[in-house]
């Protein structure tokens, strides 16, 4: 009987591992390093699914089939825009505005958690000209949540 029980309880785990699905969801942070704080900040995430299918093409050496779609069709218009302050003021770098961005970002991750989405993934990246009077850059992070549907 105990061992009836036993197969029983690794079929139930077995059978649940192989009907879980997973969904993903992305936000991304982009914090501006342009000096003098003109630069813009923002936590943007989109509301709205796209199917990368629409716009793939396959290259062959004897085909070039392209994909018809317009580049507008994957622009997304439906998407959740949050306000950040940016790395810089006219003093400087500016602490404090890292210090609010991070309690700001902190709160959209908890939100999520919250909701059923675990953090699988973090990615980041700077972006600057970094040439002579370089008065550009971004600092962009990618937040990649997953839970079972």
């Amino acid at each position: 009987m105990r061992k009836l029980l036993i197969i029983l309880f690794i079929s139930i785990i077995y059978i649940n591992d192989i009907s879980a699905q997973v969904e993903y969801k992305v936000f991304t942070s982009v914090e501006s390093i342009v000096p003098n704080g003109i630069g813009r900040s923002r936590i943007i995430s989109a509301n709205e699914d796209k199917d990368y299918k629409d716009y793939t093409s396959t290259q062959t050496e004897n085909d070039n089939t392209r994909n018809k779609s317009d580049r507008g069709e994957i622009r997304v218009k439906n998407f959740d825009e949050t306000k950040l302050l940016n790395f810089y003021n006219i003093g400087g770098i500016r602490f404090q505005n890292i210090a609010a961005n991070d309690a700001v970002i902190t709160s959209k991750i908890n939100t999520m958690i919250e909701e059923g989405w675990e953090l699988a993934f973090v990615n980041s990246a700077v972006e600057s000209e970094c040439g002579k009077g370089d008065g550009q850059g971004i600092f962009i992070t990618r937040y990649i949540f997953k839970r079972n549907k």
